[in-house]
């Protein structure tokens, strides 16, 4: 069997898979599929698996005045969470749009948003890995004429599937290169909207700067910050945070500091903005992502256990 020949079986396997679980999670009803994700994490928490340390570090460095026992229960909870997420996802890529929207059960902020749209300003919404940031996007399309990025996963046979469900209440997704970058700085310029996540790890040093996050120097991507200069967009903060019954969709006005002309203070200010939106909502951020990775020159590894242990 060749290589070329396994590797679209198992694309075409996972394609399948991911069909499935999103058809029977999207059939239970939300909170019972929430009540099945969240035992998942709590198995997940169990296995002790190297997602369970990922968060422990996380967490660690994030909230250092916490005892040992405090600490494991965010880290539960964070996972159960996470669950929560994965089990969700039936409700929000694979039923209908209407059906997804009348799981948005509160919103803050949209007035805000719509006035900024209305003088002819684009914008820009600083959606983190927060809550269900699907969900966001989604919503952020009802608003205006979006158009966000989309990087196609490692699994290729998962790409036209994620952009679909992505696409599915009026938004536009473009590639992540450069022609795309243009057309939706270009599509913003004229007055629409996009949402960006802020807190992505940039792959290339270029990309960012190590900045306070949670008191924690870090790799920041200056993406966001340089869409809004580009642009001169009005900039937003955005999450979409999972409660009862649903979800409650915010947005807040970003920090004037995130204008500035300076990187390190405009990204210190989003990175500052982020912490603000996970106030409240801890078990909900995605610290199960390397969110404390490095850049030279002070590449320090701080997920290796010789620096923790759990």
């Amino acid at each position: 069997m060749s290589t070329h020949f396994r590797t679209a079986l198992r694309n075409k396997a996972a394609l399948l898979l991911l069909r499935l679980l999103l058809v029977v999670t999207g059939s239970l009803p939300l909170a019972t599929a929430r009540r099945l994700g969240r035992w998942f994490g709590d198995c997940y928490y169990a296995l002790g698996t190297r997602g369970r340390h990922v968060a422990t570090t996380n967490i660690r460095l994030a909230y250092p005045h916490l005892d040992q026992h405090q600490r494991d229960r965010m880290v539960r909870a964070t996972l159960q969470e996470s669950g929560a997420l994965a089990f969700e996802m039936g409700h929000v890529w694979s039923r209908p749009w209407a059906h997804t929207q009348r799981l948005i059960v509160e919103t803050e902020g949209v007035d805000l948003v719509l006035a900024a749209l209305q003088q002819g300003r684009g914008v820009i919404v600083l959606g983190p890995h927060l809550g269900n940031w699907e969900v966001l996007g989604l919503h952020l399309a009802t608003l205006g004429n979006m158009v966000a990025l989309f990087e196609p996963p490692k699994i290729e046979s998962l790409g036209s599937l994620i952009k679909q469900a992505r696409e599915r209440s009026g938004g536009r997704l473009v590639p992540t290169t450069a022609r795309g970058l243009a057309g939706l700085a270009k599509s913003v310029k004229s007055g629409g909207i996009s949402g960006i996540l802020p807190d992505q790890v940039p792959d290339n040093p270029a990309g960012g700067a190590n900045v306070p996050f949670m008191g924690v120097n870090c790799a920041t991507a200056s993406l966001g910050c340089n869409l809004i200069k580009r642009s001169g967009a009005i900039a937003f903060m955005g999450a979409a945070y999972r409660v009862a019954h649903g979800f409650r969709v915010c947005y807040r006005a970003a920090p004037d500091a995130i204008y500035a002309d300076d990187s390190t203070t405009a990204l210190s200010a989003m990175n500052s903005a982020v912490e603000a939106l996970i106030d409240g909502y801890e078990a909900q951020y995605q610290w199960l992502y390397k969110r404390f990775r490095q850049q030279p020159p002070a590449a320090i590894d701080l997920y290796d256990r010789q620096y923790h242990q759990d």
